[in-house]
């Protein structure tokens, strides 16, 4: 009865992974149907000052001494008349950085910039968005985590992309400005790369749901409050918000060539803060909405990458439950030969991950002048990506269980430090996360546990999980030393 059920568990999962990859390659096919088409978006002439629409640029911050400064500089900047242009600072600080927007404040007398406070920090960040909307006179909303640095040409790159009424947000592509920092930074780069170059242009040139990001983009004011605004009851605002947008008919639009360099999570602790706030918020999101995606009118491919969509981050729990159950079915498969064709599942782990190669190897690609160079860096990160992937299933998994029986927990943000190059350093006063846990614990013991896979492997002479108990007992390593690690430092 238990061999059973968990033979049917391992299936599952293994379905549930090969049919997101399958949805992955889709897109990346779409893409590149794209990208050989050469078409471009058509962006509306503006050729006189008078023409250009108001722009409110919302600025939400929670205690960003490191960093607030240098984004007011980066927003004030901007090539866009200033009698159109309203600045909001959504300051929710309770440390310096209210201090610090005030003294900044006094070189730029000559913009509209609203400095609001708020009295309670209710619904987070999308209360603030939701508080400063109410005065904001634009009819376009440009939004700005406090670690990017948009060029001075932001706007007037992307509020021409508003060609039609039915457009409700224009969303441009995250760059990085510490990728090179260290591993965590290029690994991350890595994977949020293929993100925003393949998933994204291939949603919207597919004509599916895609999600804005939460930052680097612009919405028409009209489609928020169609929607009902921003909400707090998950801890993905945004992609709450833009699939109800979707579903009432508004458009969204994805601009590949335009970039807005941020900062990448540069600690463990950090990234591990990010990774669950995205993580749960999906799952919450998915159990807000994904009923509604599948009675709606929209199409049925549409559906099926909503599905996926919604669902990706499920993908971490079943590679937990997969590379939990490798070891016991390592074991069984050596003691029940007649169950060999069910075994040859496992086939399908190299068909997602034929999938995969071609979807992440598609966004590095994008982004090179050759395509070997372009394959010598990409074998190496992409094993060291997967492999830390799955260090972080464990985590990411409570994330995902908690926002789909519903379990709320605050918003956490994550630090950010002003970090650009290897001089820089993110122990900084003030921000410090505590990584170690008793989560972490069981990370180091899940890498021993796959290290004992790994041996396990070399007795009973079957070698057919042996890469991916390699990478598994790699990947809980590496995350559990740089949680005990950077830990410690903090």
């Amino acid at each position: 009865m238990a061999e059973g059920l968990m033979l049917v568990v391992y299936a599952l999962c293994l379905t549930f992974i090969f049919c997101y990859s399958m949805a992955q390659l889709h897109l990346t096919i779409l893409y590149w149907l794209r990208r050989r088409s050469r078409r471009k978006h058509q962006r509306a002439p503006y050729t006189q000052q008078q023409n250009w629409p108001a722009v409110t640029v919302q600025l939400p911050v929670y205690n960003e001494r490191y960093v607030v400064a240098r984004l007011l500089e980066a927003v004030a900047a901007f090539d866009y008349p200033h009698n159109r242009l309203q600045i909001q600072i959504l300051d929710d600080s309770t440390d310096d950085t209210t201090a610090i927007i005030e003294d900044k404040l006094k070189v730029y007398p000559h913009l509209n910039i609203q400095h609001i406070r708020r009295v309670e920090r209710t619904g987070y960040k999308a209360g603030a968005l939701q508080h400063g909307l109410a005065k904001a006179t634009g009819e376009y909303i440009a939004i700005f985590d406090a670690d990017f640095l948009p060029k001075p040409d932001f706007l007037k790159q992307t509020i021409p992309a508003f060609t039609n009424p039915q457009i409700g947000v224009v969303q441009t592509r995250w760059s990085h400005l510490n990728s090179d920092y260290s591993l965590l930074t290029r690994l991350q780069a890595f994977g949020l790369n293929a993100h925003f170059t393949v998933e994204q242009t291939g949603r919207n040139s597919g004509g599916h749901f895609m999600n804005f990001n939460g930052t680097a983009g612009v919405w028409r004011k009209a489609c928020i409050l169609d929607t009902g605004g921003w909400q707090a009851d998950t801890l993905t605002e945004d992609l709450d918000l833009s699939y109800r947008a979707q579903l009432r008919g508004w458009q969204f639009l994805y601009l590949e060539d335009v970039e807005a360099p941020a900062e990448l999570p540069a600690a463990m602790g950090a990234l591990k803060s990010q990774q669950f706030r995205w993580t749960k918020g999906a799952a919450e999101t998915a159990r807000k909405h994904l009923g509604r995606v599948m009675r709606s009118n929209v199409s049925l491919s549409t559906k099926l990458h909503a599905f996926f969509h919604l669902l990706n981050s499920a993908i971490f729990v079943c590679v937990l439950l997969t590379a939990i159950l490798s070891v016991p079915v390592l074991f069984l498969k050596n003691n029940a030969p007649e169950l060999a064709p069910f075994f040859k599942l496992g086939y399908a782990l190299l068909l997602s991950l034929a999938a995969l190669i071609a979807f992440y190897w598609t966004a590095h690609d994008a982004h090179s002048a050759s395509a070997w160079r372009t394959t010598v860096r990409f074998v190496p990160e992409f094993i060291l990506f997967l492999s830390i992937s799955m260090g972080l299933s464990l985590h990411n998994s409570i994330a995902v269980l908690e926002g789909y029986f519903g379990k709320k927990t605050p918003f956490v943000r994550t630090p950010k430090y002003n970090i650009r190059n290897a001089k820089d350093s993110w122990r900084k006063q003030g921000y410090g996360m505590k990584s170690m846990s008793p989560l972490t614990i069981l990370e180091g013991l899940l890498a021993l546990y796959f290290t004992f896979g790994i041996g396990a492997a070399f007795r009973l002479q079957d070698y057919g999980q042996l890469p991916f108990h390699i990478m598994l007992a790699f990947g809980f390593g590496t995350v559990f030393f740089y949680s005990l690690f950077h830990s410690r430092r903090a």
